[in-house]
């Protein structure tokens, strides 16, 4: 007699897609569930937020009220765009490489950029990223809108190619923009600067965007939006692990929660259990328990003051050059020259 399936269509279908996913699993996606779910205190990375659903809110929550950061350093660069790139420029006006990690869609960097074409200096811009598709998006728009810049992709992690990069004659300028730098945890911070800085030259120069500490309550409510966009990314994460690895997280159980710690100048981001469940994750071929009100904790965006920034700094082997900033002291974009 032959066997068949008597599962539900939906049933059925929901476990066809799970084997799927396990079967087409991210490795090191899988091994950092793997690892970050079986801590005592849950913890994924905030890394994982940005597939497409992911950059389209996050998109969205840069353009809501509560959220300041990115328009302030949009005010930032430019309102200083001359002085900036007067800092990056080497003396002599000679050639030089201005590196981005990190560059996004551009949009805050082409200020600068159309700021040096202005100035007629000797740049080439190189943005580096790991993926192809997003440095093509990038270059294909630059070519459009500054067809006379010279633009050289890097497809690499950032040590690789500031190590490709060190051999290259005359200036290399760094852009760290944004305030990534705060998502970072204290000693991985430490180690990214002095990493950063030992393929540094003297002649070399980086700068970086830090949120500043101010008004703990905007702050907070910059990571915590009445339209609950910002909810709404923390929990895409959960729709991403359902989708890629065939877990069967329940959205409707589980809520965003975030706080800010004004003595350690730091936002905390998490997820949160809303009763005592288990998780299946087909990819690990596991299942893990979550106690009522347990969290996962997704995120940390540490704000800093001036001095922490110097003090950053030197720990690294780097020099506060300038720091460049709006007239409510929200952000700052500080540039560093290596002092050894």
């Amino acid at each position: 007699m032959p066997i068949t399936n008597t599962a539900p269509p939906e049933q059925a279908q929901s476990a066809t897609m799970a084997a799927g996913a396990a079967q087409t699993a991210d490795p090191a996606l899988a091994q950092h569930v793997l690892e970050g779910l079986s801590r005592p205190q849950r913890a994924l990375s905030s890394m994982y937020f940005y597939d497409d659903a992911g950059s389209r809110l996050f998109q969205q929550i840069m353009e809501l009220p509560e959220y300041y950061p990115t328009r302030t350093e949009f005010q930032v660069l430019t309102q200083h765009r001359a002085a900036i790139c007067a800092s990056l420029v080497p003396e002599n006006q000679a050639a030089f490489h201005l590196l981005e990690l990190g560059a996004g869609d551009g949009l805050k960097t082409k200020i600068l950029l159309r700021q040096l074409l202005e100035a007629q200096a000797n740049v080439v811009y190189a943005p580096v990223d790991i993926s192809a598709s997003a440095l093509e998006g990038l270059a294909s728009s630059l070519r459009h809108e500054m067809p006379t810049l010279q633009v050289q992709p890097l497809v690499a992690e950032y040590a690789a190619a500031l190590a490709q990069m060190r051999t290259q004659a005359g200036r290399k300028a760094l852009l760290f923009l944004g305030s990534n730098i705060g998502n970072f945890h204290p000693e991985a911070r430490q180690q990214f600067l002095a990493a950063l800085s030992k393929q540094l030259t003297p002649n070399d120069r980086l700068l970086i965007g830090f949120d500043l500490q101010k008004n703990p309550r905007q702050i907070r409510a910059a990571y915590d939006d009445a339209q609950g966009v910002t909810a709404a990314f923390n929990l895409n994460l959960l729709t991403r692990l359902n989708r890629e690895l065939g877990a069967d997280f329940d959205l409707g159980q589980w809520e965003h929660f975030t706080d800010y710690d004004p003595q350690v100048g730091v936002i905390r981001s998490y997820l949160v259990s809303r009763r005592a469940q288990q998780v299946h994750v087909a990819a690990l071929g596991r299942s893990f328990a979550f106690a009522a009100w347990e969290t996962i904790h997704t995120e940390n965006s540490y704000k800093f003051t001036l001095p922490q920034i110097e003090a950053l700094g030197a720990a690294a082997g780097l020099a506060v050059q300038q720091v460049f900033t709006d007239e409510q002291n929200w952000f700052a974009d500080v540039l560093f020259a290596p002092h050894r």
